[in-house]
């Protein structure tokens, strides 16, 4: 199954990234480039990296020159992590070329991997609210708190897994076609920005 290949990938980019617990360690992808698990791994360690850096920027007692240089890195891996999912779109399209979509076919409210962008967050959050449940420095009413999140994290993943599943079988058999869009962020380019532009005049 599609989905259980990518959790299994996702756990692995995630422990990996937890062998380190550093921002800055270079990510060494196991996988051969070209291949989707190349991308999911790819994809699931900009997220791992981008998820600790948004607990960095919190911390209240950070200098403000180093807060200001967190967030410009956030800014540019949220465009990182957008351009794997079109990666991703862009494999799953070339595969499917040829499935001819029938008369009736419809087209789904997010392509795929859009559907597997945020399974690749549940799986840093499952990660981290387990983390949660075993601490020995908190107390147990918290630690039975955190069970209960992990536990609807948990079927929160089973059934995003099991709806990408579906929205696959739907692509291959042409009951649903895919469609994708470039996300066209315009924070990021200096023509469309107009705080950008307008240092120009």
């Amino acid at each position: 199954m599609f989905t259980e290949n990518a959790n299994r990938i996702f756990n692995e980019a995630i422990e990996e990234y937890h062998r380190w617990d550093d921002v800055d360690h270079p990510i060494s992808n196991p996988y051969a480039a070209g291949t989707i698990d190349h991308l999911l791994y790819e994809k699931n360690w900009i997220d791992t990296v981008q998820w600790h850096l948004e607990d960095i920027i919190r911390d209240p007692q950070i200098d403000p020159v180093e807060a200001l240089k967190i967030k410009r890195r956030i800014d540019r891996s949220n465009q990182e992590r957008t351009d794997m999912v079109e990666y991703i779109d862009s494999y799953l399209l070339d595969k499917y070329r040829a499935v001819v979509p029938a008369a009736d076919a419809r087209l789904n409210t997010e392509t795929p991997a859009w559907a597997i962008d945020r399974l690749s967050i549940l799986a840093l959050k499952i990660y981290h609210m387990r983390a949660e449940t075993q601490r020995q420095d908190v107390d147990e009413a918290h630690r039975e708190a955190c069970r209960k999140k992990l536990d609807v994290l948990l079927t929160q993943q089973a059934d995003l897994s099991r709806a990408i599943e579906e929205l696959i079988e739907d692509i291959e058999a042409g009951r649903k076609y895919m469609k994708t869009y470039k996300q066209m962020k315009m924070y990021n380019d200096p023509a469309l920005n107009p705080v950008l532009y307008a240092q120009k005049k």
